[in-house]
């Protein structure tokens, strides 16, 4: 079979939506598949660098705006119009080659937002939209403690979601694609109701190293830290939820004063954030670390006893996958990606519910405490740790949506004609 995949994020060894493309596609030459691959021109260096066999099965055409429309991008706001018209020139790119190559399957891989359109549904072949995010919400309970600008920009989010079934582009899109693969039951629950017996849920991310596998000798941890420290990898925004963290560890910190907190992203919420610390009494155990080559974070889940990750509306986590294969035990909230990857056999998923933010605050301090203290715990989750990543892999992502029952179904109730 040949599949074509339109992937504006494609690169070898990064994190978040450049490795879905990469590994996407890797897997699907993995299952026989001939696979072509739709992406930017500032692909072309890292993914020549990764040697790609010639009979391996994977092609790359590469698609750009003319100079003169590429200036959206610097404009506030303005990758999203960037990204719709690449997204127009991607498609006329896909018309030729489709006239030569005759694919069997066109998915839309990344951007992975079912509030952007994709026009590849108009090559007349079965069409996987997905996976995609971005229907997750931010619980009212949080919002109160969000900087202005948060509040406004949730406010715009949420009304931008209502406004998704009255979008003619996004109509399209559902309407043509056979397959729409849902990130997360929130997401799915926001699709328009006539189009939901077209979805199913299907993370897009995946973890595929290694250390992950079953005859790779265990990462060596030491036994006892000199110093508890706990890890926050993302980037510094206020819905990534670490304000939430620097509150808890105020409760921490008076139970274990040489408690450390490492975080390590960069975003343009950094000053209040460290505010916040500021005023959790909190500053001097927080350090803060712009950034680590993806290469480099292995040191980082091992020299740590958890990875802290309450994200308040994240579709996918790939750092959530990254620290479990790591053997890094995890806690976040049960909300979103992170919350269907984390249970209790490798970390704490807190549940959200109704409570108050001052109660989770408190759950996450509770949390953190249990695994400086239950060394038997802390052990026993970062074994489960890495059993669950060993489910989560690439390979099973890509199976979760390329079943021969699965395509077999949706075509059939796509064209009953053929059947």
């Amino acid at each position: 079979m040949k599949v074509l995949l339109s992937a504006y994020a494609c690169e070898p060894n990064k994190g978040s939506e450049p490795a879905v493309g990469w590994n996407w596609a890797l897997a699907l030459t993995r299952r026989g598949y001939d696979v072509h691959v739709i992406t930017r021109s500032n692909n072309r260096v890292p993914i020549k660098q990764a040697h790609i066999q010639p009979d391996s099965r994977l092609t790359f055409h590469y698609c750009d705006l003319p100079r003169w429309l590429r200036f959206w991008k610097h404009w506030p706001g303005g990758i999203y119009v960037y990204y719709l018209l690449w997204q127009i020139g991607a498609y006329r790119k896909a018309k030729r080659l489709h006239a030569t190559e005759r694919f069997d399957i066109v998915q839309h891989i990344t951007f992975v937002s079912y509030r952007q359109p994709s026009f590849m549904g108009g090559l007349g072949v079965p069409f996987i939209f997905g996976p995609v995010g971005g229907g997750e919400a931010m619980p009212r309970q949080f919002r109160k403690s969000l900087p202005l600008p948060g509040k406004l920009a949730e406010s715009l989010r949420d009304t931008g979601n209502r406004l998704i079934k009255f979008d003619p582009w996004m109509r399209s899109t559902y309407a043509r694609a056979q397959v729409i693969a849902c990130t997360t039951g929130e997401t799915l629950a926001a699709i328009p109701g006539r189009f939901r017996n077209k979805c199913i849920v299907q993370r897009a991310i995946g973890i595929d190293r290694p250390d992950c596998s079953a005859a790779a000798p265990e990462v060596q941890r030491t036994s006892k830290p000199v110093q508890p420290r706990y890890l926050f990898v993302g980037r510094l925004l206020y819905w990534k939820g670490l304000h939430l963290v620097l509150r808890a560890m105020e409760q921490v910190k008076a139970e274990i004063p040489d408690i450390k907190l490492r975080v390590i992203g960069e975003g343009k919420d950094r000053r209040w954030l460290e505010h916040v610390a500021l005023c959790a009494h909190v500053a001097d155990i927080v350090e803060w670390v712009a950034g680590k080559p993806h290469n480099e974070m292995d040191i980082e889940y091992r020299d740590s006893m958890g990875l802290i990750f309450p994200s308040l509306h994240d579709s996918g986590g790939m750092v959530v996958l990254e620290a479990l294969a790591a053997r890094l035990p995890v806690i976040c909230l049960d909300l979103g990606g992170p919350g269907s990857i984390v249970d209790s056999s490798c970390g704490f998923s807190l549940k959200v519910g109704s409570k108050s933010e001052r109660e989770i605050i408190e759950e996450l301090a509770l949390s953190i405490l249990r695994l400086a203290r239950e060394k038997d715990l802390r052990n026993c989750l970062a074994q489960g740790a890495r059993n669950r990543a060993r489910e989560l892999t690439w390979d099973e992502a890509v199976d979760g949506i390329y079943s021969e029952q699965l395509m077999a179904d949706k075509i059939a109730e796509a064209y009953p004609i053929n059947i």
